[in-house]
């Protein structure tokens, strides 16, 4: 029976695994190690007895209390499970040697036991971009350092996975993103600088989280997603393309030297990566929509403006500066979206202090150009987001 570990688990992505895993036969099929979430406590404690988890651990400390008080309307169903809470928590629950692990995590909260999951050598399923963003050179070292098999969970990045098994990378010409354009993608540009937190829920293709609505109508989702690209498969910045396709039926698409373009389409259904993932080598049989060609009728693309999505410019030219700018890049942009979630922001105002961190950061010198370790990129979070948070007054 393989053993399994959940970080991120009452998260849109962990939700879809849950219901995978459950479709699959849960506890039946799977030992579960450990499953870990947030401040959705009550939903934590649930799928750490139906899954029958050996630990559970909410990422904060003021939730344990209710986390026991969960798990004990239980009874008997919960009694050998063990409940923790905070970072150090985490960290213990990733040194949990498992076969599988999912990190989906938001944020670079998830950057840690990213690390401590790796040094088993078993497989990490990733979905948590600030890894790669943040610290891509040296993920992918420890990666293979200790033999471990990592695994693309974003939709994009699985499908560019699956189009590269039995490829040479040295034959790929391009690499080409594609991306919904959020819930504000039918938006006259002049109307963007009123949007509020609200308008930006209403994702047209796939169901996600606040943060990540956001992120997808800003297109900072996808910024992230074309420094993921570089980091994971290697390629040069002016290999990455984004088009905008609205349908979201093709997830991603490679084109090679000799004129091909694969692409890898299916419905939008994360438990589509994350099904590949947790069978991989394998391909088996997964409970999502299949395809209706003639249903279907038309997919439709467009170039993104990059007057209306800056971030995707601001993700090129922090490839082009490497070091510990991703870092610095993503702490920014944590910043930006906290202050228009918060209401202190503008929808336009985020990507300006995001250029503005950088640029703050680039003229004092303090961000470093070979990061060595993981300290040096939590170093140049902290600084970016102090910055941030000081320039983002200008804006308020």
């Amino acid at each position: 029976m393989r053993k399994i570990s959940i970080f991120g688990a009452t998260g849109s992505i962990g939700e879809s695994a849950f219901d995978l895993i459950s479709r699959q036969g849960g506890p039946l099929a799977y030992e579960t190690v450990a499953l870990t979430g947030g401040y959705n406590v009550a939903r934590l404690a649930q799928m750490a007895v139906e899954l029958r988890a050996k630990c559970v651990v909410t990422a904060f400390d003021a939730c344990l209390p209710e986390l026991r008080g969960a798990l004990n309307s239980y009874g008997a169903r919960a009694q050998s499970i063990k409940a923790s809470a905070g970072a150090q928590a985490l960290i213990e629950a990733a040194d949990q040697p498992c076969d599988w692990a999912l990190s989906a995590i938001i944020g670079a909260a998830g950057l840690a036991p990213g690390f401590h999951v790796l040094r088993h050598g078993g497989t990490l399923a990733l979905a948590n971009k600030e890894s790669l963003v943040t610290a891509g050179p040296i993920f992918m070292a420890e990666s293979a350092k200790y033999g471990a098999t990592l695994l693309p969970v974003d939709s994009e990045h699985s499908a560019i996975f699956q189009t590269l098994v039995g490829e040479d990378i040295a034959t790929v010409e391009r690499i080409i993103l594609t991306a919904s354009g959020g819930a504000l993608r039918d938006w006259p540009y002049e109307r963007l600088k009123t949007a509020t937190l609200a308008d930006t829920q209403a994702h047209p293709n796939w169901s996600m989280g606040q943060r990540i609505n956001v992120d997808s109508a800003s297109m900072f989702n996808k910024a992230m997603e074309i420094i993921e690209t570089k980091e994971f498969f290697k390629v040069k910045p002016a290999q990455i393309e984004v088009i905008l396709h609205p349908e979201s039926i093709i997830h991603s698409m490679v084109a090679y030297q000799d004129g091909a373009v694969m692409a890898h389409l299916g419905a939008p259904d994360m438990r589509h990566a994350i099904g590949y993932a947790l069978h991989y080598p394998m391909r088996e049989k997964l409970p999502v929509p299949r395809l209706d060609f003639v249903a279907l009728s038309q997919l439709n693309f467009k170039a993104p403006d990059l007057t209306r999505y800056p971030a995707l410019r601001l993700a090129h030219e922090v490839m082009h500066q490497s070091g510990t700018f991703g870092a610095a890049f993503n702490a920014a942009k944590d910043v930006a979206l906290d202050g228009f979630i918060a209401g202190q922001l503008g929808f336009m105002d985020m990507a300006p202090l995001v250029e503005e961190t950088l640029s703050t950061l680039m003229r004092s010198n303090s961000l470093k150009n070979a990061p060595l370790s993981l300290d040096d990129v939590v170093q140049s979070d902290h600084l970016a987001k102090t910055t941030a948070r000081v320039l983002a007054q200008k804006f308020s």
